[in-house]
């Protein structure tokens, strides 16, 4: 698996994947419970099961894990639920607010996630503007392979610094540069509809697939 991670460059978009920043510290946190940390082999046999939430309507971005340390199960799947099953339960618990799962610092969230965050949580947006400006020029161990950055990396589409990015409103250039209509703005507003998992990125959408520029390897 590669260790790319969604971002955009004034060339186009990264090719996304959740290798280094979501995969990895998954499988490093469940060897320390087992008490296997890397490099000691995991003993046959040994593993833990890891629930994921992937409903009816993403199906096909089940999988199963790639280490026999873990085992994957979807009980969502197992009971059939689409994503509106989820809601009409959560809505009978009196959880009817409860936001979609993501990563602090993705690159598909829409200007409302963005705000929630900066306006409600000062030191999660301290950490994600230092993340993104951590990026701009791409993964130095990559860099120092030969495998550079092409352009510079940004969270937001609008590809300048997050903290200078038009989150309050959806600019008409912005949807200049997607050449969308203005019905249309509801992703940039809201986000990739598609949830995420430990093994399944919003990044993983057909629609949002473009050139790899290799922002690491």
């Amino acid at each position: 698996m590669t260790n790319h991670i969604p971002a955009f460059t004034h060339e186009g978009e990264v090719q996304r994947s959740t290798g280094e920043y979501k995969v990895k510290p998954i499988k490093k946190k469940i060897r320390d419970l087992l008490g296997y940390p890397y490099p000691t082999r995991v003993p046959k046999g040994v593993f833990v099961e890891q629930w994921i939430g992937i409903s009816t309507d993403e199906f096909h971005r089940a999988k199963d894990a790639d280490v026999k340390y873990m085992q994957n199960r979807h009980p969502l799947l197992d009971l059939g639920w689409s994503r509106a099953d989820c809601i009409r339960y959560l809505t009978s618990l009196g959880l009817a607010e409860t936001p979609k799962s993501s990563c602090l610092g993705c690159p598909f969230h829409g200007n409302a996630q963005w705000r929630h965050i900066r306006d409600t949580s000062p030191s999660e947006w301290a950490d994600v503007v230092e993340f993104d400006a951590a990026i701009r020029q791409g993964n130095a161990r990559a860099n120092a392979s030969g495998n550079r950055l092409l352009g510079e990396a940004f969270l937001h589409r609008s590809r300048v610094p997050l903290s200078e990015a038009p989150i309050d409103h959806v600019t008409a250039a912005e949807r200049a540069a997607l050449q969308i209509a203005a019905d249309d703005a509801d992703e940039l507003e809201n986000g990739v509809v598609d949830g995420c998992s430990p093994w399944a990125c919003r990044g993983d959408a057909d629609a949002l697939t473009q050139d790899d520029f290799g922002l690491a390897t």
